[in-house]
């Protein structure tokens, strides 16, 4: 399976933080899509969910690992 724009991003994006450091889901939706980021936020949220399902990234809450299933409210993107 091809990795999506998306997912990309997000890999982009975090490879180039230091370690341990997020990001924002609104910098991905910055990233692939500049001029009208908030349409591809839920895209951004779903591709993240399904990335910390299969252990690829972790999401998080105030700082904390969250549920991807349960999460609600602002996250950040961060790897394992």
């Amino acid at each position: 399976m091809t990795p999506s724009p998306i997912e990309d991003a997000i890999l982009a994006l975090l490879t180039a933080m230091p370690a341990g450091k997020s990001i924002d889901p609104s910098d991905v939706a910055r990233a692939i899509q500049p001029e009208r980021w908030q349409r591809a936020l839920p895209q951004v949220r779903a591709t993240a969910v399904g990335m910390a399902r299969e252990g690829r990234l972790v999401i998080t809450r105030h700082g904390k690992p969250a549920n991807p299933d349960l999460f609600k409210g602002v996250y950040r993107l961060r790897l394992p």
